[in-house]
């Protein structure tokens, strides 16, 4: 296997580690990183061992690179802190409701799949790696070629940690070459399974990722925006907010491009149709055979139409509507009609887009609506902090919305 074709399979397996991550409960987490902590302890020697190769061979830095019993014990410790630390995931940082009744909750939430690119500390190893866990986040660890073989070794015990608690290995990655190519793929984001690169280096390695990071910092993406119609939506709300979502205004990021209908709420496509006079319709074949309209082509669902255009599919459950919305959606906003509060919860929590609402229009995705005053847009990339980061810091947020039928005038 090719190495861009090695560091494209590690991208897409984070990305599945960090699917399972962010479905782990606080307590999963935390037990996996006391697991990793007590694998460190018990393959000590091995460690130790690979350091001293390491120290063999080493050109530079031999005190940052050094390990010892103390020093790995203090790793060790160090691990066994964060699982400690307060888990931000999932944390309400704020909540207010508007004057239209909106209730509208700023929630943190992972960031993804981390890319940690770091020179000749192999105890940068195992802090990553539990602070990515605790943050819900998974990682990729590029160690410098001066600590390769300590950081596998390490890396070795974390997966097995990991393991042992029931969450994957592909949570907790490294690059297994010392090749200066690899870094080079790293920061071409690795076919979008990147969401982020820390350096922690010299100012030549911070100086070439600030350089080269293809990964955005911020990102004013388009809107491929979708309103979910559940089974248990209401007939004329789900018509209303419909409407409203895609031709207030057809040329905001806002406004939705794909509507979503369970198959089992397919009778209220007439109902919702009707409202749409002036919108061309484009579906595929079972709401076709609902309401005359343009088979739908692949592209479709991937178009930002900005014009009265609106796709519609048909899905058997909010879970392949949450599908369809990963695969399509570009992280903007997405809403969910339905009156069934365990199924609006179950989504609201599922999908990852800056904006998620229940039972209101998707353009209420606007600063000004949100009581901000004004905006420079919607970012649909993800945001790093500054200064220290630790598991909070590691998060960003979305906003959770809740509504009662309320749609923008």
């Amino acid at each position: 296997m090719s190495l861009e074709a090695e560091m494209m399979a590690l991208g897409q397996a984070a990305r599945a580690g960090a699917e399972a991550l962010r479905t782990a409960t606080a307590e999963q987490r935390s037990a996996a990183i006391r697991a990793m902590a007590g694998e460190l302890r018990a393959h000590a020697g091995e460690v130790l061992a690979a350091n001293a190769r390491d120290l063999a061979s080493a050109t530079r830095l031999p005190d940052r690179l050094m390990l010892d019993e103390p020093r790995l014990a203090a790793i060790a410790d160090a691990v066994e802190t964060i699982a400690g630390l307060p888990d931000p995931v999932g944390v309400e940082i704020a909540r207010w409701e508007r004057p239209n009744g909106l209730d509208i909750a700023r929630v943190r939430t992972p960031i993804g799949v981390i890319g940690m690119i770091y020179e000749a500390r192999p105890n940068v190893t195992a802090d990553a790696a539990a602070i990515c866990v605790r943050s819900g986040n998974a990682v990729i660890l590029r160690p410098g070629s001066d600590c390769l073989g300590s950081a596998r070794a390490i890396h070795a015990a974390l997966a097995r940690g990991l393991e042992r608690a029931g969450l994957p290995a592909s949570v907790v990655q490294i690059v297994p070459t010392a090749d200066r190519a690899a870094v080079g793929a790293l920061l071409s984001g690795l076919g979008g399974n990147l969401d982020l690169v820390i350096p922690r280096g010299g100012r030549s390695l911070v100086e070439r990722v600030q350089a080269e990071a293809r990964v955005p910092v911020l990102g004013h993406l388009e809107g491929i925006c979708h309103t979910y119609v559940h089974a248990a939506a209401d007939p004329a709300m789900a018509a209303a907010i419909v409407r409203n979502a895609k031709l207030r205004r057809t040329s905001i990021c806002g406004s939705t491009e794909t509507l979503l209908i369970d198959r089992a709420a397919l009778p209220m496509l007439p109902v919702i149709a009707e409202a749409l006079v002036g919108c061309e319709l484009r579906g595929d074949g079972e709401a076709a055979a609902m309401v005359p309209m343009r088979l739908a082509t692949e592209q479709d669902w991937r178009t930002e139409h900005l014009a009265p255009i609106l796709n519609i599919r048909t899905v058997s459950d909010w879970r392949e509507a949450a599908s369809h919305i990963a695969r399509y959606g570009t992280g903007h906003t997405e809403a969910i009609v339905t009156e069934e509060r365990e199924t609006a919860e179950a989504f609201l929590g599922q999908v990852d887009s800056a904006i998620v609402l229940w039972n209101a229009s998707t353009q209420f995705a606007d600063g000004g609506e949100f009581g901000f005053g004004a905006e420079i847009g919607i970012a649909t990339g993800k945001l790093h902090a500054r200064g220290p980061v630790g598991p909070e810091q590691l998060t960003s947020f979305k906003y959770v919305v809740r509504g009662d039928g309320q749609v923008r005038p």
